[in-house]
């Protein structure tokens, strides 16, 4: 939703509120006593409503620019790799 305030006001467009529902679903195969568990996202949609009195193709010009420079989305449809470190008391937990 900040890209679309953001592009909006880039391309002179108004947008005077906006909701948007996420609904994502998950699984979880595996055991945690096992040690087997693993969790994966399989799908997820979004509803995006817009309050704006500009024309429908000018909005859509900005949610389409929204949908492109937004990071999360786009990391979500373009997987990147992703690294972790935890540490212990100060130190690498293997």
């Amino acid at each position: 939703m900040t890209q679309v305030s953001r592009y909006g006001h880039m391309l002179k467009v108004t947008v005077n509120g906006m909701r948007m529902k996420v609904t994502a679903r998950y699984r979880v195969d595996g055991s945690v006593l096992n040690d087997t568990v693993q969790g994966r996202m399989v799908g997820a949609e979004t509803t995006l409503e817009i309050d704006s009195p500009d024309p429908p193709e000018r909005v859509a010009r900005v949610v389409r620019n929204a949908e492109r420079g937004c990071f999360v989305l786009q990391a979500l449809q373009n997987p990147v790799p992703v690294t972790g470190r935890t540490l212990l008391n100060g130190t690498p937990l293997e």
